[in-house]
Formats: structure tokens, C-alpha cells, sequence
């Protein structure tokens, strides 16, 4: 079965936050159409991301153990899950941001400068072969990186086109 195999496990994790932004932008979608009767574009992403920032935020209160092997040696260990936890509030702040027009396109910067910073710590943790859910070295391996870098940049663009360039 394709759910046993070893290269599709540790996808699994990493397509939650895909679905979950794919199906509010596409219910948000129907929805604005339905009740609207046209789509909202620009507000469905900014939904979608919203709630998948709130979604993903949830990992660094529910796997801070594996939260916390992601984070580099160089950090002493009495800060690690002080950092951990304040990355998930500035998800959290994050996606609250982007939802208010006087803050969204300053709330876009911060996200992108945000994304672009998680990427040497999801290196980094593919690298020790990181599983975040179990909290041990189990995890994937550098072959990981094949769906988490151009989903990154996916996120990343995401963000920009949905809270920068179209803000309104």
C-alpha cells in the first residue's frame, strides 16, 4: 500500500498545511461565490494562509519536543523552546495580521522575512533526519527536502502575491 511506503510517509506531515491552504481557498471560494455571487480571490488566499499559519502554529505546542530538535546547536539549550514558542506566536500574529487591511502588507513582509528565515532550520532538521511528531532522529532524511524547499517557496510566494501585491 502507497501509505506504507517509506518515501511516502514523510510527505504526510508536510501536506497537511498544503491541504488545509488548498481547501479554505477553495470553500472560501464557493462560498464568496455563493453568498456573494462572485469570487473572492484575493480574500480567499489571505483566508487560506490565515488559517494554515494557525494550523502549522499549532506543531510548536503540540510537537515542541521535535519542534526543538529542529533548532540549531548553536542556540543554547535553556532558549530553544523559548524560541520554539515564539515562532509559534509570530505565526499566530502572522496570520492575525494579514487579516486586517491597516497591518496586512507589513504582516506580508514580516511573513516572507519569516519563511525565508525557517528555511536553514527545515535544512537543518532533514539533515538529522528530524521527525517532529515523534520528537526523535526517525525522520525522513535529506530526500525530504525535494517537497519542503519548493513548498517553501510556494509558501513564500503565496504570501507575497496574496498580502503584498494584491493587499486590498
Amino acid at each position: 500500500m502507497l501509505t506504507n511506503c517509506k518515501l511516502f510517509t514523510p510527505y504526510v506531515f508536510q501536506m497537511k498545511p498544503l491541504i488545509v491552504l488548498a481547501s479554505v481557498f477553495g470553500l472560501t471560494m464557493l462560498f464568496t461565490y455563493a453568498f456573494q455571487q462572485r469570487e473572492d480571490l484575493f480574500f480567499s488566499g489571505r483566508l487560506a494562509l490565515c488559517v494554515m499559519l494557525l494550523f502549522t502554529s499549532l506543531a510548536h505546542f503540540v510537537f515542541i519536543k521535535g519542534m526543538i530538535l529542529m533548532v540549531p546547536p548553536f542556540i543554547p539549550n535553556a532558549v530553544k523552546k523559548l524560541i520554539v514558542i515564539i515562532t509559534g506566536l509570530i505565526e499566530i500574529a502572522g496570520a492575525a495580521g494579514i487579516m486586517i487591511a491597516e497591518t496586512r502588507v507589513t504582516a506580508g513582509y514580516l511573513l516572507v522575512v519569516f519563511l525565508i528565515a525557517m528555511l536553514p532550520a527545515n535544512v537543518y532538521a532533514t539533515q538529522r533526519r528530524v521527525n517532529m511528531e515523534e520528537g526523535d532522529f526517525s525522520g525522513p532524511g535529506m530526500y525530504y527536502l525535494l517537497f519542503r524547499l519548493p513548498l517553501q517557496i510556494f509558501l513564500i510566494f503565496w504570501t507575497f502575491y496574496f498580502t503584498i501585491i494584491h493587499h486590498y
